[in-house]
């Protein structure tokens, strides 16, 4: 039986969490069906295109995506705190970009002096619940999801679900974890040799990253790093050039089959993460098979199940001997 999502999800101990959704049957559709040669690629533009601008309006923010042939990966960030500091008016805005809000929003968004101030309370509570809403994972898959599979159906002209369920997270609950399931993602296209390299793996956040670096840009709808010149806010704890360099030697690692006499692994980061190479290689391979639920240290792995009331903390064994 699936777990609530208030088991799932508890910004008090982590902001991070990687979120998963497959399609039904695991069809091929969002890329090229091998079976009936049937090509759904353009979709794929589409998923990337919502995450985008889910990014834009939500107080949530993408470290990294890859979206596959009959799943997406989704790393993302809670900014807590941050939906507080906007304005009512900012909060109305941003929900109107995705639904068309009742009259008296319209009619206040187009003239702030011509609602009584009955309804100046009633927009108050509006925006209570849409801030709320603008700051939740669980708000932020369901519209990514949703816009998708009424597309893809009103394309095929069907109905039906799109996606196997409504999505799996994982809370992310250290900097070994984040590093981990980050260079998983980012993999994930080469891994399943529909990419040959980092710069050709299209509709991922790697590629997005790379391209926004040759024109010396930062990425304007990724989390930056915490070595770029243009953070104003919360970052990612490690320098983009580390973690391009460790992803990048992994890659060339297990291309070459030969962990063992890969001579530029382990890197600074690696290093600082305190992980051996063959332990940074088995996790960031089989991520998702070593850990079903929360990732981290044990003892933040104990924390979180007392934190959103577990009785049991799958794959703590897995953490003491890969994490700890």
């Amino acid at each position: 039986m699936p777990l609530p999502r208030y088991k799932q999800i508890n910004t008090d101990v982590t902001p991070y969490y990687h979120c998963i959704s497959r399609c039904v049957r695991q069809s091929y559709l969002c890329g090229r069906d091998a079976r009936t040669g049937i090509n759904y690629e353009h979709r794929r533009k589409w998923i990337q295109d919502r995450l985008h601008k889910l990014s834009q309006a939500f107080a949530i923010d993408l470290c990294a995506y890859a979206v596959m042939h009959n799943h997406i990966h989704v790393v993302l960030h809670i900014a807590k705190g941050r939906a507080e500091g906007w304005t009512m008016d900012e909060v109305l805005l941003r929900w109107r970009m995705f639904y068309k809000c009742p009259p008296v929003v319209q009619r206040y968004l187009e003239n702030v002096d011509s609602v009584t101030s009955e309804e100046l309370a009633e927009l108050k509570s509006l925006s209570v619940v849409y801030r709320e809403r603008l700051q939740s994972i669980s708000w932020f898959m369901r519209m990514l999801n949703e816009y998708i599979a009424r597309r893809a159906n009103k394309e095929d002209e069907c109905k039906g679900y799109f996606w196997e369920r409504r999505f799996r997270s994982q809370a992310i609950l250290d900097e070994k974890a984040l590093a981990s399931v980050m260079a998983y993602v980012d993999l994930n296209p080469i891994r399943a040799k529909i990419a040959t390299t980092l710069s050709n793996s299209h509709h991922t956040s790697i590629q997005y990253r790379l391209n926004a670096k040759r024109s010396n840009k930062t990425p304007k709808f990724l989390m930056p790093f915490n070595d770029s010149k243009y953070i104003k806010t919360v970052a990612l704890p490690f320098a983009l050039t580390d973690y391009l360099q460790l992803i990048t030697d992994t890659m060339h690692a297990e291309r070459n089959n030969d962990t063992y006499k890969t001579t530029k692994l382990p890197s600074r980061l690696l290093s600082k993460l305190g992980m051996t190479k063959e332990n940074w290689q088995l996790v960031t391979s089989n991520f998702e098979t070593l850990f079903t639920g929360p990732v981290g240290c044990p003892e933040m792995m104990e924390d979180f199940a007392r934190c959103c009331q577990r009785a049991c903390r799958p794959n703590v064994t897995n953490a003491q001997r890969y994490l700890s």
